[in-house]
Protein backbone atom coordinates (compact mmCIF):
# COMPACT_ATOMS: atom_id res chain seq x y z
CA UNK A 1 0.00 0.00 0.00
CA UNK A 2 1.55 3.40 -1.09
CA UNK A 3 2.36 5.45 1.72
CA UNK A 4 1.06 8.51 0.61
CA UNK A 5 -1.91 8.44 -0.90
CA UNK A 6 -5.36 9.95 -1.06
CA UNK A 7 -7.48 7.35 -1.45
CA UNK A 8 -6.53 5.13 1.58
CA UNK A 9 -5.27 6.82 5.04
CA UNK A 10 -4.62 4.31 6.88
CA UNK A 11 -3.55 6.29 10.49
CA UNK A 12 -6.94 7.81 9.88
CA UNK A 13 -8.19 4.54 9.80
CA UNK A 14 -6.04 3.22 13.21
CA UNK A 15 -7.39 6.43 14.73
CA UNK A 16 -11.15 5.15 13.83
CA UNK A 17 -11.02 1.40 15.05
CA UNK A 18 -9.61 2.78 18.51
CA UNK A 19 -12.36 5.47 18.87
CA UNK A 20 -14.81 3.16 17.98
CA UNK A 21 -13.19 0.88 20.84
CA UNK A 22 -13.04 3.37 23.43
CA UNK A 23 -16.29 4.35 22.53
CA UNK A 24 -17.95 0.89 23.01
CA UNK A 25 -16.22 0.84 26.41
CA UNK A 26 -17.75 4.31 27.24
CA UNK A 27 -21.00 3.05 26.79
CA UNK A 28 -20.65 -0.22 28.67
CA UNK A 29 -19.33 1.94 31.78
CA UNK A 30 -22.20 4.89 31.22
CA UNK A 31 -24.77 1.55 31.44
CA UNK A 32 -23.04 0.54 34.60
CA UNK A 33 -23.43 3.75 35.92
CA UNK A 34 -27.48 4.25 35.03
CA UNK A 35 -28.08 0.41 36.23
CA UNK A 36 -25.79 0.28 39.32
CA UNK A 37 -24.95 -2.95 37.83
CA UNK A 38 -21.50 -4.57 35.69
CA UNK A 39 -24.31 -7.74 34.71
CA UNK A 40 -27.59 -6.10 34.09
CA UNK A 41 -28.66 -8.37 30.99
CA UNK A 42 -27.60 -11.68 29.33
CA UNK A 43 -25.27 -10.17 26.88
CA UNK A 44 -23.16 -8.54 29.53
CA UNK A 45 -22.45 -12.00 30.89
CA UNK A 46 -24.50 -15.02 30.50
CA UNK A 47 -22.96 -17.32 32.95
CA UNK A 48 -23.45 -14.97 35.79
CA UNK A 49 -26.89 -13.38 34.58
CA UNK A 50 -27.91 -17.04 34.70
CA UNK A 51 -26.79 -17.94 38.18
CA UNK A 52 -27.75 -14.71 39.37
CA UNK A 53 -31.28 -15.15 38.23
CA UNK A 54 -31.67 -18.35 39.92
CA UNK A 55 -30.64 -17.04 43.00
CA UNK A 56 -33.42 -14.03 42.44
CA UNK A 57 -36.35 -16.21 42.27
CA UNK A 58 -35.06 -18.76 45.19
CA UNK A 59 -35.13 -14.99 47.41
CA UNK A 60 -38.58 -14.55 45.97
CA UNK A 61 -39.72 -18.26 46.52
CA UNK A 62 -39.01 -17.42 50.49
CA UNK A 63 -41.46 -14.62 51.17
CA UNK A 64 -43.65 -17.66 50.32
CA UNK A 65 -41.85 -19.66 53.26
CA UNK A 66 -42.33 -16.87 55.24
CA UNK A 67 -45.72 -15.98 54.67
CA UNK A 68 -46.59 -20.00 55.51
CA UNK A 69 -44.45 -19.72 58.83
CA UNK A 70 -46.17 -16.62 60.01
CA UNK A 71 -49.62 -17.44 58.85
CA UNK A 72 -48.53 -21.35 61.38
CA UNK A 73 -47.36 -18.55 64.30
CA UNK A 74 -51.06 -16.83 64.08
CA UNK A 75 -52.90 -19.81 64.27
CA UNK A 76 -50.98 -20.96 66.65
CA UNK A 77 -50.75 -18.23 68.80
CA UNK A 78 -54.72 -17.90 68.27
CA UNK A 79 -55.04 -21.53 69.84
CA UNK A 80 -52.66 -20.71 72.59
CA UNK A 81 -54.64 -17.45 73.70
CA UNK A 82 -57.76 -19.73 73.87
CA UNK A 83 -56.07 -22.48 75.31
CA UNK A 84 -55.24 -20.43 78.43
CA UNK A 85 -58.75 -19.62 78.58
CA UNK A 86 -60.08 -22.89 78.33
CA UNK A 87 -57.59 -23.65 81.68
CA UNK A 88 -59.10 -20.36 83.24
CA UNK A 89 -62.33 -21.75 82.88
CA UNK A 90 -61.06 -25.29 84.07
CA UNK A 91 -60.14 -23.67 87.61
CA UNK A 92 -63.01 -21.69 87.96
CA UNK A 93 -65.08 -25.07 87.30
CA UNK A 94 -62.91 -26.75 90.00
CA UNK A 95 -63.73 -24.02 92.03
CA UNK A 96 -67.65 -24.55 91.78
CA UNK A 97 -66.97 -28.64 91.85
CA UNK A 98 -65.22 -28.10 95.21
CA UNK A 99 -67.97 -26.04 96.48
CA UNK A 100 -70.36 -28.04 95.61
CA UNK A 101 -68.81 -31.31 97.19
CA UNK A 102 -69.63 -29.83 100.29
CA UNK A 103 -72.80 -32.41 102.15
CA UNK A 104 -74.35 -29.09 104.20
CA UNK A 105 -75.21 -26.77 100.38
CA UNK A 106 -78.91 -26.11 100.90
CA UNK A 107 -80.45 -27.21 97.23
CA UNK A 108 -80.77 -23.61 96.37
CA UNK A 109 -76.98 -23.08 96.97
CA UNK A 110 -76.17 -26.37 94.96
CA UNK A 111 -78.62 -25.41 92.12
CA UNK A 112 -76.86 -21.87 91.53
CA UNK A 113 -73.44 -23.21 91.98
CA UNK A 114 -74.15 -26.19 89.25
CA UNK A 115 -75.68 -23.44 86.58
CA UNK A 116 -72.52 -21.62 86.92
CA UNK A 117 -70.79 -24.79 86.34
CA UNK A 118 -72.85 -25.99 83.28
CA UNK A 119 -71.93 -22.08 82.09
CA UNK A 120 -68.54 -22.33 82.16
CA UNK A 121 -68.66 -26.10 80.49
CA UNK A 122 -70.78 -24.45 77.74
CA UNK A 123 -67.98 -21.42 77.68
CA UNK A 124 -65.25 -24.07 76.79
CA UNK A 125 -67.18 -25.45 73.80
CA UNK A 126 -67.53 -21.87 72.91
CA UNK A 127 -64.40 -20.75 72.91
CA UNK A 128 -62.92 -24.43 71.20
CA UNK A 129 -65.59 -23.81 68.52
CA UNK A 130 -64.28 -20.34 68.00
CA UNK A 131 -60.80 -20.07 68.31
CA UNK A 132 -59.99 -19.92 64.31
CA UNK A 133 -57.23 -18.04 62.06
CA UNK A 134 -57.73 -18.11 58.13
CA UNK A 135 -60.35 -21.45 58.61
CA UNK A 136 -57.33 -23.50 60.76
CA UNK A 137 -59.24 -24.16 64.29
CA UNK A 138 -55.97 -26.26 66.25
CA UNK A 139 -58.22 -26.95 69.53
CA UNK A 140 -61.49 -28.36 68.18
CA UNK A 141 -61.99 -31.66 68.33
CA UNK A 142 -60.55 -33.55 65.15
CA UNK A 143 -58.20 -29.65 65.33
CA UNK A 144 -56.33 -28.72 62.11
CA UNK A 145 -52.29 -29.42 62.13
CA UNK A 146 -50.42 -26.84 60.87
CA UNK A 147 -48.18 -27.87 58.03
CA UNK A 148 -46.04 -24.82 57.48
CA UNK A 149 -43.54 -24.32 54.39
CA UNK A 150 -39.79 -25.01 55.77
CA UNK A 151 -37.73 -24.10 51.84
CA UNK A 152 -38.17 -22.54 48.92
CA UNK A 153 -38.54 -26.01 47.23
CA UNK A 154 -41.99 -26.77 49.50
CA UNK A 155 -40.55 -30.19 49.83
CA UNK A 156 -39.56 -29.91 53.15
CA UNK A 157 -42.26 -28.41 56.31
CA UNK A 158 -42.67 -27.85 59.80
CA UNK A 159 -45.26 -29.55 61.61
CA UNK A 160 -46.96 -28.65 64.38
CA UNK A 161 -49.47 -31.30 65.68
CA UNK A 162 -53.58 -30.35 66.63
CA UNK A 163 -54.19 -30.19 70.13
CA UNK A 164 -58.00 -30.84 70.78
CA UNK A 165 -59.37 -28.98 74.12
CA UNK A 166 -62.90 -29.64 72.97
CA UNK A 167 -64.84 -30.78 75.98
CA UNK A 168 -65.31 -35.02 76.65
CA UNK A 169 -61.42 -35.00 74.66
CA UNK A 170 -58.25 -36.49 75.24
CA UNK A 171 -57.31 -33.18 77.13
CA UNK A 172 -60.43 -32.01 78.66
CA UNK A 173 -62.31 -35.25 79.78
CA UNK A 174 -64.96 -32.68 81.14
CA UNK A 175 -68.34 -34.27 79.30
CA UNK A 176 -70.37 -31.79 77.63
CA UNK A 177 -73.08 -32.69 79.65
CA UNK A 178 -71.09 -32.90 83.09
CA UNK A 179 -72.97 -31.26 86.13
CA UNK A 180 -72.28 -30.82 89.76
CA UNK A 181 -75.80 -31.43 90.95
CA UNK A 182 -75.35 -33.76 93.53
CA UNK A 183 -72.31 -34.18 96.01
CA UNK A 184 -71.01 -37.42 94.69
CA UNK A 185 -71.38 -35.82 91.10
CA UNK A 186 -69.31 -33.01 92.62
CA UNK A 187 -66.31 -35.24 93.25
CA UNK A 188 -66.18 -36.99 90.30
CA UNK A 189 -66.15 -33.70 88.56
CA UNK A 190 -62.82 -32.14 90.55
CA UNK A 191 -61.03 -35.36 89.77
CA UNK A 192 -62.31 -34.95 85.63
CA UNK A 193 -61.05 -30.99 86.04
CA UNK A 194 -57.57 -31.93 88.20
CA UNK A 195 -56.56 -34.15 84.95
CA UNK A 196 -57.81 -31.66 82.30
CA UNK A 197 -56.35 -28.68 83.92
CA UNK A 198 -52.71 -31.38 83.84
CA UNK A 199 -53.93 -32.04 80.02
CA UNK A 200 -54.70 -28.79 78.95
CA UNK A 201 -51.40 -27.30 80.44
CA UNK A 202 -49.03 -30.39 79.03
CA UNK A 203 -51.34 -29.16 75.56
CA UNK A 204 -50.18 -26.08 75.89
CA UNK A 205 -46.80 -26.96 76.48
CA UNK A 206 -46.33 -28.25 73.09
CA UNK A 207 -48.13 -25.58 71.29
CA UNK A 208 -45.31 -23.08 72.78
CA UNK A 209 -42.72 -25.63 71.34
CA UNK A 210 -44.06 -25.88 67.70
CA UNK A 211 -44.71 -21.96 67.97
CA UNK A 212 -41.06 -21.08 69.17
CA UNK A 213 -39.80 -23.75 66.40
CA UNK A 214 -41.69 -21.71 63.76
CA UNK A 215 -40.25 -18.31 64.69
CA UNK A 216 -36.72 -19.63 65.30
CA UNK A 217 -37.13 -20.83 61.18
CA UNK A 218 -38.60 -17.56 60.34
CA UNK A 219 -35.37 -15.79 61.73
CA UNK A 220 -33.44 -18.25 59.78
CA UNK A 221 -35.17 -17.83 56.13
CA UNK A 222 -35.10 -13.90 56.94
CA UNK A 223 -31.09 -14.43 57.26
CA UNK A 224 -30.94 -16.61 54.73
CA UNK A 225 -33.04 -14.25 51.85
CA UNK A 226 -30.22 -11.65 53.09
CA UNK A 227 -27.93 -13.77 51.80
CA UNK A 228 -28.84 -14.77 48.96
CA UNK A 229 -29.85 -10.73 48.35
CA UNK A 230 -26.11 -10.04 49.32
CA UNK A 231 -24.99 -12.72 47.31
CA UNK A 232 -26.66 -11.81 43.55
CA UNK A 233 -25.03 -8.22 44.73
CA UNK A 234 -21.98 -9.47 44.65
CA UNK A 235 -22.42 -10.95 41.56
CA UNK A 236 -23.94 -8.16 39.43
CA UNK A 237 -23.71 -4.79 41.29
CA UNK A 238 -21.55 -2.45 39.41
CA UNK A 239 -18.17 -0.97 41.96
CA UNK A 240 -19.13 2.55 41.26
CA UNK A 241 -16.32 4.09 42.39
CA UNK A 242 -13.94 2.66 40.39
CA UNK A 243 -16.80 2.75 37.54
CA UNK A 244 -16.57 6.35 38.18
CA UNK A 245 -12.85 6.81 37.89
CA UNK A 246 -13.05 3.86 34.78
CA UNK A 247 -15.59 6.92 32.87
CA UNK A 248 -12.85 9.77 33.83
CA UNK A 249 -9.92 7.80 31.69
CA UNK A 250 -12.15 6.59 29.00
CA UNK A 251 -13.88 10.35 28.61
CA UNK A 252 -9.62 11.51 28.60
CA UNK A 253 -9.09 8.74 26.61
CA UNK A 254 -12.09 9.44 23.61
CA UNK A 255 -10.91 13.02 23.50
CA UNK A 256 -7.23 12.31 22.64
CA UNK A 257 -8.90 9.77 20.12
CA UNK A 258 -10.50 12.47 18.43
CA UNK A 259 -7.78 14.29 18.24
CA UNK A 260 -5.51 11.74 16.66
CA UNK A 261 -8.15 11.18 13.95
CA UNK A 262 -8.44 14.38 13.07
CA UNK A 263 -4.76 14.74 12.96
CA UNK A 264 -4.66 11.74 10.95
CA UNK A 265 -7.00 13.04 8.23
CA UNK A 266 -5.11 16.02 8.06
CA UNK A 267 -2.26 14.46 7.11
CA UNK A 268 -3.33 14.00 2.98
CA UNK A 269 -4.13 17.64 2.49
CA UNK A 270 -0.40 17.88 2.95
CA UNK A 271 0.45 15.99 -0.08
CA UNK A 272 -1.12 19.48 -1.82
CA UNK A 273 2.28 20.50 -0.68
CA UNK A 274 4.06 18.71 -3.34
CA UNK A 275 2.08 20.35 -6.15
CA UNK A 276 2.69 23.58 -5.40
Amino acid sequence: MALNSVNTNSGALIALQNLNATNQQLMQVQSRINTGKKVASAKDNGAIWAIAQSQRAQSSALNSVKASLQRGQSTIDVAISAGETVSDLLSQMKEKALAASDVSLTASARTALNEDFKSLRDQIAKVTSTASFDGSNMIKASGDTIYALADSSGTNKITVAAQSLALGGANVTVGSTATIGTVTQAGLMITAVNNSIDFVGAALAKLGTGSKALDAHLTFIGKLQDALDTGVGNLVDADLAKESATLQSLQTKQQLGIQALSIANSSSSSLLGLFR
